[in-house]
């Protein structure tokens, strides 16, 4: 929980030293989740430490593109949010299936909450600003699923999230600086 609040401090920020928190966090998470059998976690673990790698070589790059305070964006195009929204369907979908067979109480939230949060990484590393936006649907979703299965300190910390998210969403559009196109 300490690590996720660092986390998104410094990624309201846009500091590089968020991705170095994000390998660490997301290889101590894909261990634990490892020796306690549960694979999709400490899957989704790994993609964000390979992801965190990514984005630090991407955002240091960035970073020199942009005078002190301001924050580095990327452009969304429209293929981006195409290949994006067809991901988060099929993805969404495919996983509720796997996931309900697993016996998870709540399939259908529990998948698109990773598959939004796994795309909302994904733009992050790009430095788009409506990566934001996908966050605070994600953490909503996360807070509705940890009420519905009981968890209600981890409903405490993703409200708290949705919050760093909007205020996320509002300091980037208010700093940022467009210094790369779509990819």
């Amino acid at each position: 929980m300490v690590t996720g609040v660092a986390y998104v401090i410094l990624e309201i920020l846009q500091k590089n030293s968020m991705w170095i928190v994000g390998i660490l966090t997301g290889a101590a998470c894909a261990f634990s989740f490892a020796v306690q059998h549960v694979w999709a976690s400490m899957g989704l673990n790994i993609y964000y430490v390979v992801i965190s790698v990514i984005g630090l070589y991407r955002w240091k790059k960035d970073s020199g593109k942009v005078e002190e305070g301001e924050i580095h964006l990327g452009r969304l195009g429209g293929r981006t949010a195409l290949i994006s929204a067809v991901l988060a369907v099929v993805g969404t979908v495919a996983f509720s299936v796997i996931l309900k067979s697993t016996g998870d109480p709540a399939p259908v939230l529990d998948a698109v909450a990773v598959i939004l949060s796994a795309i909302a990484t994904w733009w992050l590393t790009m430095s788009y600003v409506e990566q934001w936006i996908l966050w605070i649907v994600a953490d909503i979703i996360t807070t509705v699923l940890c009420v519905v299965t009981g968890q209600y300190l981890l409903a405490l910390m993703y409200l708290a999230y949705v919050a760093g998210a909007v205020y996320g969403y509002i300091h980037w559009k208010r700093h940022g600086k467009v210094v790369t196109s779509a990819q």
